[in-house]
């Protein structure tokens, strides 16, 4: 962040000690993105009633108590961040989809800003944060203190309401770049969590090859439920003189296309289109898409499907019924 010019005249009009104060203090409210605590202030020798003027003048905003953005403009995400990482003062690191933010597994700017200190602080509750005291704080980056990659991959698992929830937060970590083992390492230093069982099956298997929740839906419910063959996922193919992917693909010359998105109800796009016909030209393959409702709704159903393209292909096994209620056809002629 650039330090607007007019937070330099404020600071040099300031009873500071010292110009090398002046020019700490610059630096330090450029690198925390405009914001400033009165203590850090204070430490400069500047009058906490000096302060109280600049934000009764609007020159400055307060955002917490005892913490200030030193100009009147727009408060960003960032700044947000750090008034509440200083608002809560020593250990303190921001967490859960605070820290998601932070290391790009989203692009959402939560409104409230998660906050996660040691068990031995006591924080009052302020506008716009929320602080979560930890027995246990996991470890933290420096800087604008962030709870590391996998332990916020782990808090937000176990905080997932839903099973496609969790596996959603795994594959965008991923996909980010968290590294598998150091999540699995993470997970296992707590011994208790919502859906930790889940996810060590998930680091253990290495469905991490999946890139949503539809996917892992797709391999548990439709694929190992009904005793089909596991397909390879995310494969990758030249056609047409480029580079295609299938979100599952069989040996026998089936493709798999999983739509995850809950819109777009009218069909395929033009795209999908040419890239089936591509592929039925060129390799010869059958192209089957689904859609969320065939997989989490009528998981049997497609299954039944996948089975009679595998079978007409050349797979000679047999699905199984997942239960007393799936009515998948076990044999060619039930």
């Amino acid at each position: 962040m650039t330090v607007p010019a007019a937070v330099v005249q404020d600071l040099h009009a300031s009873p500071v000690s010292s110009r090398d104060a002046v020019r700490a203090t610059l630096i330090r409210a450029k690198r925390q993105s405009g914001v400033l605590t009165t203590a850090q202030l204070q430490a400069a020798g500047v009058l906490r009633s000096w302060v109280a003027s600049q934000v009764r003048a609007g020159r400055w905003q307060r955002l917490h108590q005892g913490v200030v953005v030193v100009h009147s403009g727009p408060v960003d995400w960032r700044a947000r961040a750090w008034a509440a990482l200083l608002y809560a003062g020593a250990g303190a690191a921001l967490s859960h989809e605070s820290a998601a933010r932070l290391w790009g597994f989203t692009r959402h700017e939560p409104t409230t800003i998660e906050v996660s200190v040691p068990g031995h602080r006591r924080v009052r509750p302020t506008e716009g944060v929320r602080i979560r005291v930890r027995e246990d704080m996991p470890q933290a980056s420096a800087g604008l203190r962030t709870v590391t990659r996998s332990e916020t991959t782990v808090d937000l698992v176990a905080a997932s309401r839903s099973v496609d929830d969790a596996v959603g937060w795994l594959a965008r970590a991923v996909r980010a770049g968290t590294f598998p083992e150091a999540v699995a390492e993470s997970a296992h230093r707590r011994t208790r969590f919502r859906h930790r069982d889940l996810l060590l099956d998930l680091l253990h298997d290495g469905v991490l090859t999946t890139e949503s929740p539809m996917e892992h839906r797709y391999h548990r419910d439709v694929e190992r439920a009904h005793g089909l063959p596991s397909g390879t996922p995310q494969a990758r193919h030249r056609v047409a003189g480029g580079w295609i992917r299938a979100d599952c693909w069989y040996d026998v010359g089936v493709r798999v296309e999983l739509d995850g998105y809950l819109a777009h109800p009218g069909g395929r796009t033009d795209r999908d289109v040419w890239r089936d016909n591509a592929v039925a030209l060129e390799r010869l393959e059958l192209t089957l898409r689904y859609r969320w409702w065939h997989v989490a709704v009528t998981p049997c159903t497609t299954a039944g499907q996948v089975a009679q393209a595998l079978r007409g292909r050349g797979w000679v096994g047999a699905p199984r019924r997942c239960g007393p209620s799936c009515t998948i056809p076990t044999s060619p002629g039930s």
